[in-house]
């Protein structure tokens, strides 16, 4: 499973016109996917920016389109905000993506940035707001398995 999975926490820095080197394991799991383009969009509950290979971007669009009704004013709404802020990148000859200045502005970041892995995708976090957010690992600890046990629950029933 892991010869495809983009995991562990990795510093990069913006130069002056936004580009960012995309972590050499993250391109080359792209490679192995077969990704020439990444998809980028915000998040919608935290301050970072996420980097999917275009065909799990595909999935989840397809999954969200087959959650909504296409004929329903509000599920429409949340289709077209869910794809406006989506942007589609492509890795220039030395491994750099643009970063627009609106995107940078979010993750209230100049330089210090942060990629973190996230198994079949990958995020980009201003490293002083991912340290802040992450728990202690004991907490951490506690999540999860409160979540594990939440799960094996929900199948058992």
């Amino acid at each position: 499973m892991l010869d495809n999975t983009f995991i562990g926490r990795i510093p990069v820095k913006s130069d002056e016109k936004g580009r960012i080197f995309v972590p050499a394991t993250f391109r080359r799991i792209l490679k192995e996917m077969n990704s020439a383009r990444i998809i980028m969009r915000r998040d919608t509950d935290n301050e970072c920016l996420i980097f999917y290979p275009e065909q799990v971007w595909n999935k989840k669009v397809n999954d969200l389109r087959q959650a909504l009704d296409e004929w329903n004013a509000d599920d429409q709404l949340i289709l077209m905000q869910f794809m406006a802020e989506a942007e589609c990148l492509e890795t220039d000859t030395q491994g750099r993506v643009l970063i627009t200045k609106p995107n940078l502005q979010l993750l209230g970041a100049k330089q210090d940035l942060l990629f973190v892995g996230m198994l079949d995708r990958f995020a980009l976090w201003a490293a002083d707001s991912f340290n802040a957010k992450c728990s202690n690992q004991r907490a951490l600890a506690d999540q999860i398995r409160e979540r594990i046990n939440r799960t094996k629950q929900q199948n058992n029933c």
